[in-house]
């Protein structure tokens, strides 16, 4: 177990000794050598996921939002506010987007903030050299045709053809922006990051990092630029302990040894006493699996159909999750906007209706353990996995696969290390593999149905699809674009790529000796107004 360091237990003798700190600590700071200790799961921030620009793991951008700033703010209304950006106009046709930038706004290594540097990031994360995948697609990919410096602190950047979302792109960490010194000499690095690395405008500097163990990041003392006008932090440091196991995080939570544990599944965080714990429904797409329709059995429609008829999703969810996780009905968690509400209960559980539909596929006979055949091969399906896997997870697994069995369905799980993951995932050897995306503009269905999306685990390719997903995006109007995805979501529970099973939910637990935390839109801690007791 990676070690938990804790330098002022709250009791009065730390409060005392922070207010006779109080003569040389900086402005606005009123407690001199505080600390946060927030306990994270952390999994694979090692294995090169430290830069939000080229990783699409929401852990990546869940620890570096301390230290990368975006141009906009995303309101908990979905309106945008100003951040580093104090105004900007978007074009009528969503071709361009002009930037205002504040002009008092500096790097943690003195580099000052223009348009330049921003510039200098967008143009990095298109870069193919770059190897950003979900950024890139943010940016708008092929859509985006270079960003122009107007003056020192005016930019614009331009598509070639209208982009709705990237007000919202602009919003995230995956948008934030480094240090031009940064990407100048240590671009190679941002993957590893570090102290010195990964540099950015943000309200911490990070300044310790001990791999799979903590990152430490520093109060910026200069910091006068938050989203809601917020200055300096209240606090000192922010030590952000990499604890995997969820026992262990809800441990250290319950014996104060942190102050905040996130990433808590609902059964532990159900047990915690004397303490906050906060639910934020991620969304985007919700846990799902994605049916290869390119390779094996799955590339017969009534196959998928029958694969999702045949999981009792309400009883499993129910079960492990504690009724704390909704079950998911379309593509799109409820929290999403465009979401389609018509589809609930349009596919229940219905083990009749999937014998049925395997029988019209022709896996008719049955093998010595019960399971399908049809010209001697048995109906079977390989699921991989990317390790870790979370206990309830493996429980959620463990349901499907029982009840595949039921109808004579056998599906092979193999949980995978990153890199032979890889090894298949690339040339789609698999039948089916998981994972939940979260986003909050619906264009994130985009890289996931369209022929050429980054993260078409499916294997999709169908040009009502591509001409559905490229007029959405292309689409400025709200009505529009919401019936466009609309469409989508039906096109996916008729054709099957895409099996949803539930919106998993960011569940933090906060200490009492914790004020004033926030969260983004997706449930990410924003530490801008913490103070500790």
């Amino acid at each position: 177990m990676p070690s938990l360091r804790r330098l002022l237990p709250v009791s009065a003798v730390a409060v005392a000794t922070a207010l006779a700190l109080s003569s040389c600590a900086a402005p606005g700071d009123e407690a001199a050598g505080s600390e946060v200790v927030w306990a994270i799961e952390g999994a694979n921030l090692s294995a090169g996921h430290m830069d939000p620009q080229t990783s699409q793991l929401d852990v990546s951008s869940l620890v570096q939002r301390a230290v990368l700033d975006s141009l906009v703010f995303q309101e908990a209304d979905g309106t945008f506010s100003p951040w580093l950006a104090e105004s900007w106009e978007v074009a009528e046709d969503a071709t361009s987007y002009t930037f205002q930038l504040r002009e008092d706004v500096t790097f943690h290594d003195g580099e000052v903030f223009d348009a330049a540097a921003v510039k200098a990031n967008f143009d990095r994360i298109v870069d193919p050299e770059t190897a950003s995948a979900q950024a890139a697609s943010m940016m708008g990919a092929e859509f985006y045709a270079g960003t122009e410096v107007v003056d020192e602190h005016t930019v614009r950047v331009d598509f070639t053809q209208p982009y709705a979302p990237f007000l919202q792109a602009a919003s995230t960490a995956h948008l934030g922006f480094y240090s031009p010194a940064v990407l100048d000499e240590s671009a190679d690095q941002l993957k590893a990051g570090g102290p010195g690395i990964t540099v950015g405008t943000g309200p911490f500097e990070l300044t310790e990092y001990v791999a799979d163990q903590e990152i430490v990041y520093s109060r910026n003392d200069d910091y006068a630029w938050g989203p809601g006008g917020q200055e300096a932090a209240q606090f000192e440091t922010l030590r952000v302990s990499i604890l995997p196991e969820a026992a262990v995080r809800a441990g250290v939570i319950d014996s104060g040894e942190a102050d905040i544990a996130s990433q808590l599944p609902p059964n532990l965080a159900a047990e915690l006493e004397g303490v906050t714990v906060d639910t934020k429904e991620y969304p985007g797409l919700p846990y799902s699996l994605y049916l290869n329709e390119a390779y094996g059995v799955f590339a017969d429609e009534r196959v998928r159909e029958a694969f999702s008829r045949a999981i009792d999703i309400d009883t499993a969810v129910e079960e492990i999750f504690y009724g704390q996780f909704p079950r998911a009905w379309s593509i799109l968690g409820s929290t999403t906007p465009g979401y389609d509400a018509s589809l609930e209960e349009a596919w229940p559980f219905d083990p009749d209706a999937a014998n049925a539909l395997l029988d019209e596929a022709g896996w008719t006979e049955t093998d010595a353990e019960g399971y399908r055949v049809k010209d001697g091969k048995r109906l079977s399906a390989r699921w991989i996995a990317w390790t870790p896997v979370p206990d309830d997870r493996t429980a959620l697994a463990n349901a499907i696969q029982s009840d595949l069995k039921a109808v004579g369905f056998e599906v092979v799980r193999e949980v995978l290390e990153p890199g032979a993951y890889n090894e298949q995932y690339e040339p789609k050897t698999f039948d089916l593999t998981d994972w939940g995306f979260s986003g909050i503009d619906p264009d994130l269905l985009r890289s996931h149905l369209h022929t050429d999306g980054f993260q078409n685990a499916s294997q999709v390719s169908d040009p009502e699809m591509d001409a559905l997903l490229e007029s959405a995006v292309a689409t400025t109007d709200a009505d529009e674009r919401a019936a466009a995805y609309g469409q989508v979501q039906q096109w996916n529970a008729e054709h099957v790529a895409i099996v949803p099973l539930y919106s998993p939910a960011f569940i933090t637990a906060v200490g009492e000796t914790i004020s004033g935390l926030a969260y983004d839109l997706y449930g990410c801690p924003l530490f801008y107004d913490v103070t500790v007791e």
